[in-house]
């Protein structure tokens, strides 16, 4: 006796199921994850990585840090603030630093330094040493460091001003500087002669021109625990700045503010 053949499979006409059309289909596999990836890295969190030595010795070159988008966002329609001791990420004046792509367009990269002055701050620096509404920053945080590896600049203009005109002249030469509304004045925590351009050099930065807050550090997972800096390199490479010794110990930590910032006048 021969077997019954198998029902073939309903249609999706006779399920009352249509099939989804192109433009549901291009959504769902290909813009939605692109869309729902744009949305988080621009409004909730995206991780930024550290191009350079001017952050020294508290962020390394090619280091990357967590940046929670949303408190930027939050702090621009007015929901709290940054605070003095946070490291920002933001661009630079297109005046003071543009770099071209390929011919094609020109474009401002992200930088990232140390929060030291808020708007209506007066900022004067002397001798290395910088000076909030009267107050001496107490910069151990770093100066140990710069002190130690003998290249602390306390002679030159960069370290007895609060502004110093570049080849660009964004900025003029000013002993002190009253830092203007929605405005913040920001520095590298490299303080050899070249190791940072930051607001001496391009003035205070809008807080339109900041993405955000640098809250950890979450790569490389470990790091060697002694370095040394090279005062007098003159590589294009920051690598070559820098020589890491020592056990390697556990490089995730979060950016906390260093507790100098908490005496300072609110």
């Amino acid at each position: 006796m021969s077997q019954p053949e198998p029902t073939p499979p309903a249609r999706p006409a006779e399920t009352g199921k249509s099939r989804p059309s192109f433009l549901t289909r291009l959504w769902k596999e290909l813009l939605e994850p692109i869309v729902f990836a744009v949305v988080i890295t621009q409004f909730v969190g995206t991780v930024v990585g550290v191009d350079g030595v001017s952050m020294m010795p508290n962020l390394r070159h090619h280091e990357r840090v967590f940046v929670p988008k949303y408190e930027a966002w939050l702090h621009k329609v007015g929901v709290g603030s940054f605070k003095r001791g946070d490291i920002l990420i933001f661009k630079p004046p297109a005046a003071a630093e543009s770099r071209n792509f390929y011919g094609l367009w020109n474009y401002r990269p992200f930088l990232i330094k140390r929060l030291i002055g808020l708007p209506g701050d007066k900022i004067r620096i002397a001798q290395g040493v910088t000076y909030v509404n009267g107050k001496a920053l107490d910069a151990a945080f770093t100066t140990d460091f710069w002190k130690t590896q003998g290249c602390w600049d306390t002679q030159s203009d960069r370290a007895n001003q609060a502004t110093t005109a570049g080849g660009n002249q964004i900025v003029q030469n000013a002993a002190e500087i009253t830092v203007p509304a929605g405005q913040y004045f920001l520095q590298g925590d490299n303080r050899t002669y070249s190791g940072s351009e930051d607001s001496r050099f391009f003035g205070p930065i809008p807080l339109r021109d900041i993405a955000g807050r640098a809250a950890a550090v979450i790569w490389p997972i470990m790091r060697q625990e002694n370095v040394k800096y090279d005062c007098n390199w003159a590589s294009s490479n920051p690598a070559d700045a820098t020589t890491f010794t020592g056990k390697s110990v556990l490089n995730w930590r979060v950016l906390t503010r260093p507790s100098a910032f908490n005496t300072l006048t609110p």
